[in-house]
């Protein structure tokens, strides 16, 4: 099995020249706030399959960097930065995972669509983050645009596509 840095030098090779802007923008909206479907970057899929990072691979994450640890937060529309937890594929524990939070449908939905391992450059991947009784629950009363959610982890899922 190669070593982590000949795999994530190989997909900095691989991905050389990507443009990894947000990836969230152009989603469209489902009737009730949440993400519609999303295809998965073709340069994503080609990372992961460098990684061996497959869908239903999982791991744990923090899911905001600010609130480590919390028992409950709340968390806004837009982007995101949590923490990995434990070993995703090649990727350590204390990569660093990018994406967007949407807060407009029943449960908080939080794709990623970057990490950043501690000594690296930049990734493209596909992941979610869920609970393992299905989506992010927002506990009642949550202001417009904003959610707090009971746990600051939930589990992080490698995904093909945004669903």
């Amino acid at each position: 099995m190669p070593s982590m840095k000949a795999a994530l030098t190989s997909v900095l090779l691989g991905v050389s020249g990507l443009s990894l802007g947000c990836a969230s923008s152009g989603v469209s909206i489902r009737p009730d706030g949440s993400p519609g479907p999303q295809p998965c970057p073709e340069k994503a899929l080609e990372a992961m399959r460098i990684l061996r990072l497959r869908p239903g691979d999982s791991s744990s994450v923090e899911i905001d960097a600010n609130q480590n640890g919390y028992s409950s937060i709340t968390v806004n529309d837009g982007p995101v930065e949590s923490i990995l937890q434990g070993h995703l594929g090649y990727l350590d524990p204390t990569t660093r995972l990018y994406g967007q939070i949407w807060t407009g449908g029943p449960n908080v939905v939080i794709r990623y669509y970057e990490a950043r391992p501690p000594d690296g450059d930049p990734i493209p991947i596909c992941a979610v983050a869920r609970l393992g009784r299905g989506g992010l629950l927002k506990k009642p009363g949550s202001p417009p645009g904003s959610a707090v959610l009971e746990f600051s982890g939930a589990g992080v899922y490698i995904v093909d596509a945004f669903r």
